[in-house]
Order: structure tokens, then sequence, then C-alpha cells
């Protein structure tokens, strides 16, 4: 009796050992951030979205196109591309502009929700963003539908999200900023243009979409600035994110620009947004990059493109005077792809640094605020480094922790009578406390 009951009492430690180490183990959620614009053919993006959440015949995907004009057409695509990849795809018809639908009896429909609780995966549609966080978040309170989704994430299942979809990622997110310019000028409202997102990839980073192509350089670094964040990424088009813990894969057509603001600060009394010492990294298809380490793994046909230029010791982490020319000034940095060309043009160039403007003014524009630019600054940090396919794409690169200042300059009215002996260019005037 003593031992037999003894190997009970064994038997009983054993399996509370194993599950208390089967529950130590966090599940491998995992959200995959779409810049939008995803192809149709993209096979190496919609083939991963299905590889995360299982595989082909296991992956079982929610599909929400809550934010699509044309909720059935959106939904229809999607479950199409995933369906050819191997998953099973099902919609999820709860959106505003779904016609013939009651959206409240949807939003709250238990078989709705637990068709969601039954997949191990959701993907979420283009469009507008605040109609996903107005109807699933209402007034910042989750919904039973949300929650549910939230369910699917938290024993390790995937979110996807494309445009719209990657918009509410974080837990801040761009609601209606599509003016660059404005957001820079220090229009950044709660509600208007910002508001909370779902959160999905944590407190931390804050995502953004379309990119490269729409020059959002430009309103993620007063985003991150006001809110405290120190890490942005920012997904190209056609390109997707991977993003698990603290990893972040990069996949597709282009890549993703990550801005790491541990060294930025700024001048309040300036009273309009300005940063020294910002972060910039380029990562292209096949990169990857821990944010707890700090480290990048660039994909293994690249190269390394060479060491930069040798830096002062007593300069490292400080913004430096140029000790050769400007390579280049870049008309208007918030063009398509812009900020990672001057990036490039950068480690390229013997050059200590490559400026760029942005300057774009309404018609008629004559407030002071109006017509307020800004000069990006990219120069050399010591441990700014790059990597390139030389035997493929010129474009195929990896560009890591290129330093950026931003400052604000006041732009000469075209109306205005200017001396016969000013240069075009000249009335350009920065606040002495960046100059």
């Amino acid at each position: 009796m003593d031992a037999f009951r003894l190997i009970s009492i064994r038997l009983r430690v054993l399996f509370a050992l194993a599950a208390l180490l089967g529950a130590g183990a966090a599940p491998a959620q995992t959200a995959i951030v779409i810049g939008g614009a995803l192809r149709m053919d993209n096979d190496a993006v919609w083939q991963r979205i299905v590889d995360e959440a299982g595989g082909p015949g296991q992956a079982r995907f929610a599909v929400l196109a809550t934010a699509a004009a044309n909720p059935e057409l959106s939904a229809r695509l999607i479950i199409d591309a995933l369906k050819r990849h191997g998953a099973q795809a099902e919609h999820i018809p709860v959106a505003p502009r779904l016609e013939g639908v009651d959206l409240q009896r949807n939003l709250n429909d238990p078989a709705l929700i637990g068709k969601i609780r039954a997949s191990n995966a959701v993907f979420f549609s283009g469009g507008a963003q605040g109609f996903i966080v107005d109807t699933l978040q209402p007034g910042g309170r989750r919904t039973e539908m949300l929650d549910a989704i939230w369910e699917v994430y938290r024993r390790g299942g995937v979110v996807a999200g494309t445009s719209a979809g990657a918009a509410i990622m974080s837990r801040v997110m761009f609601r209606d900023a599509l003016n660059v310019m404005e957001v820079m000028r220090g229009t950044l409202r709660e509600g208007q243009e910002i508001d909370r997102g779902l959160g999905f990839v944590g407190d931390e980073l804050f995502v953004d979409q379309h990119f490269l192509k729409r020059g959002r350089i430009g309103r993620m670094l007063p985003l991150m600035m006001a809110k405290g964040y120190r890490f942005g990424l920012g997904v190209e088009e056609n390109s997707a994110a991977v993003v698990r813990g603290d990893r972040i894969d990069v996949i597709g057509g282009r890549g993703a620009l990550l801005v790491d603001l541990r060294d930025a600060r700024s001048d309040p009394t300036l009273g309009m947004f300005n940063l020294r010492g910002a972060r910039l990294s380029y990562l292209d298809n096949g990169d990857r990059h821990d944010l707890r380490s700090g480290v990048t793994s660039p994909a293994a046909r690249k190269t390394a493109a060479g060491a930069p230029v040798p830096i002062r010791a007593s300069a490292l982490g400080q913004p430096m005077p140029s000790r050769g020319p400007v390579d280049t000034f870049q008309p208007d940095i918030l063009g398509d792809n812009r900020i990672v060309q001057a990036m490039s043009e950068l480690l390229q160039s013997p050059a200590n640094e490559v400026r760029a403007m942005a300057a774009r003014i309404r018609p008629g524009a004559t407030e002071p605020r109006d017509r307020t630019g800004f000069v990006f600054r990219l120069y050399r940090g010591a441990d700014t480094q790059g990597w390139i396919d030389a035997d493929g794409n010129a474009h195929d690169v990896t560009l890591l922790d290129v330093r950026l200042d931003v400052r604000p300059v006041r732009l000469p009215d075209p109306n205005a009578a200017a001396p016969a002996s000013t240069l075009p260019g000249a009335t350009l005037v920065a606040p002495a406390g960046l100059r």
C-alpha cells in the first residue's frame, strides 16, 4: 500500500511538472502587418500568412472586411487568395457598408462569434480603419466579437491585416491623417488624426502602412514623439512584417523602415515639431530584426557594403558639422521612397550628410504655421552600416542606424517682393536653436 501510494504521488508530481512546463511556454502569438496594395500574385506573402496559421490544411481564417467600401468583394478576394495557398477561410459579415445586413445583430451574433473562436487566424481587410475601431471597440470598449479575436490571438493564433487592417495593429493609430505636412505642423488631434488602435503588436511598437510610397515618415515621427514610442515600423506596399514577440521578419516586394528614438530629443521652445538623433534602419525582404537585442540579420543573399567613413570619437552619438560637401539635396523627402534613397546615397557618398526638404504649401497660404517646412538631415553614426545584394537588384539593400535630425524652417512667400540681391532659397530661416 505504501509503495502504491508512493508511486501515485510520484506520478502526480510528474504530471503537475509537465503541465507547469507546458503552461510556461508562451504561445507564439503572431501579428502580420501588411503595408497595403498586396498583390494577389504575391505568393511569398500569402503563403507565409497561411504557414504562420498552421499551414495548408490546418490554417482556418475568419475574414473581416469591416473597413472595406465593398465588403463582399474585398472578403471574396481575400478568401480566394487564402484558399489558393491551402487555408480554410470564411467571411464574418460585420461591416458598416455591407448592404442588407443588420450590423449590430451580426456583431453580437453568438454563431458568428463562435466561428471566430473556432478559427486559428483572423484577417482584416483594407479600407477605412475608423470603421474597424468604431465597430469592434466603440468608445474604447471591447465588444464580445473583439474579445473572441483576442482569444484566438492569445492562444497562439495569427492576426493579419492589410492597409487599414494594418493600421489597427498598434495601441495608437492614425485614423484620418492623409496630409503628412499638417501632422508635422502640429495637427494631431485625438479622435480625428489619431485614435486608439487594437494593440496586437503591443504597447512599445507603432506601425504605419503605405509607408514609403506616401512619404509617411513625416507623420510617424511627430506621433512617436507625442505618444512616447521608442520603436516605429513603417511597412511598404506589397510587403509585410511578421511580428512575433520582439522578432520582426520582413517579406514581400520592398520592405519596411524601422525608427528608433532611443537617443532622440527635441527643443520644445521652438513651437514646432523638431528632433535630433533619431535612428533609421531599412529592412528589406528576408531581413530579420530583434527589437530587444537590437540585432539585425540581413538576408543571406546580401553582403556588407563596406564600413562607413570613420568618425571622430569625440563626436560619437552627436550630430556633426560636415567635414565635406553635402552630397545631395532632395527637394521632397516625402516623395515615393525618397527617405530610403537618401539613406542609400549617404552610405555610398564620401560626404558626411545628405539633406532634404519637406516643404509642401497649399496655394494662398499666408500664416507662418502654414508656411513652415522642414529640413531633414541624414548623417552617419559610429554604427551606421549597410548590406547589398551585389548579384541582384541594386535596390535590394539593408541599411542600419542612419541618424536623422529634423528642423523647421520658414519658407519664403512667393508673392512677397524680395530684394534684387536675394538668391532663390536664401530666405529660408531656421530657428536659432537648430541652426
